[in-house]
């Protein structure tokens, strides 16, 4: 049951995944400021900071502070949802409490990686949390990452948290999506780029796609066809978008993404270890496919 004190939460609409640009080795704050006001003049919802597309996991706790403060500054007006993950409950307790007083629009937040708990024990981790937090909590169900499935049941249970205010739908089991759509309780968020069509007709409330680095007005117009119903015209916005987010996957996530995004001088085709450039033999191709030109 929600009380008086429960915060507002809508993540409608289109969020971008912000990757995290790096120059010798460092955070890039003047590219990253750039890319967040220049996609903030789109229309998208707001910006996902810290997650998997960000590369988190290579960043440390006063990196991950550093991106969020510079993402704010270039982007005062959205919403911002932060990315964490781990395993360890007590510490991902302390850095829920470190991050309260940012100016959260939410936290985005998986099953804990490697543990492989049962659903009594991810109702536990994902109340624990939200317990501790000041701002909304979006579920992240990405079981090929965490090693787990929340089970439908178990989203319906947590559902019932005050604090517990959404999805990230990468789950693979559009049963269970359509199940949390009619639920009511949740807002479902298209979290696999390739189902953003079908999770949005079905009544989803939004999207967070890292393929929306890339012709981002044509995906916000596609979330706003699907939301107004106008589906022949949304139909034929999203056939030329699903090239775009095959060849932005076709090598691990940010690889090819970083990899366009350096190409349009906006900056450097840099990743931390183990994540890898797309290898030379592929990014012509990939380029190509993408319709980017290789800026020398």
């Amino acid at each position: 049951m929600q009380d008086s004190h429960s915060p507002s939460a809508d993540f409608s609409g289109l969020w971008i995944p912000l990757v995290t640009p790096f120059r010798d080795h460092a955070v890039d704050h003047a590219a990253l400021a750039a890319l967040a006001e220049q996609l903030a003049a789109t229309g998208i919802a707001g910006f996902v900071v810290c997650g998997s597309t960000g590369e988190a996991a290579a960043l440390d706790e006063d990196e991950q502070l550093a991106v969020l403060a510079t993402v704010a500054r270039a982007a005062p007006s959205l919403p911002r949802i932060m990315g964490l993950s781990g395993y360890h409950l007590g510490k991902t307790l302390a850095w829920v409490r470190k991050l309260a007083g940012r100016d959260l629009a939410g936290l985005l937040v998986p099953a804990p990686n490697y543990i492989r708990p049962s659903q009594a024990g991810l109702v536990e981790w994902f109340g624990a949390i939200a317990d501790a937090g000041t701002a909304p909590l979006l579920v992240y169900d990405i079981p090929y990452r965490t090693g787990i499935a929340i089970e439908r049941e178990t989203l319906l249970a947590l559902a019932a948290h005050p604090r517990i205010r959404g999805i990230k739908d990468c789950g693979g089991d559009m049963a269970k999506t359509r199940a949390l759509i009619a639920d009511g309780r949740l807002q479902v968020l298209a979290g696999e780029d390739a189902q953003m069509f079908a999770t949005l007709a079905e009544g989803g409330a939004g999207a967070i796609a890292a393929s929306a680095h890339l012709r981002t007005e044509s995906f916000v117009q596609l979330l706003r066809l699907l939301a107004a119903g106008r589906l022949a015209e949304a139909r034929a916005a999203w056939r030329p978008l699903l090239p775009l987010i095959e060849a932005l996957f076709s090598d691990p996530n940010p690889g090819p993404l970083k990899a366009a995004l350096a190409a349009q001088g906006l900056m450097q085709d840099e990743l931390r270890s183990p994540m890898t450039r797309v290898p030379p033999e592929r990014l012509g191709r990939l380029l190509a496919a993408l319709g980017v030109v290789n800026r020398p």
